[in-house]
């Protein structure tokens, strides 16, 4: 797993200015890492590549 702080982390440019509700996410080339912005402290939950492509998948309703 790698470290929170050695990651690139990028919030949703739909994400309000307000920070409710909010995920960040990182890539790597072997996995997607996951945060809630506002409690950048407690551990991620890391997805592989394949996970997340069935994640978004999912959400984008196809």
């Amino acid at each position: 797993m790698s470290n929170s702080t050695e990651l690139a982390w990028f919030k949703s440019s739909c994400s309000g200015t307000e920070g409710d509700n909010c995920i960040e996410v990182a890539a790597t080339e072997r996995a997607v890492h996951v945060r809630d912005s506002k409690d950048v402290e407690r551990p991620h939950v890391t997805i592989g590549g394949a996970g997340w492509v069935q994640f978004v998948r999912y959400v984008a309703g196809s």
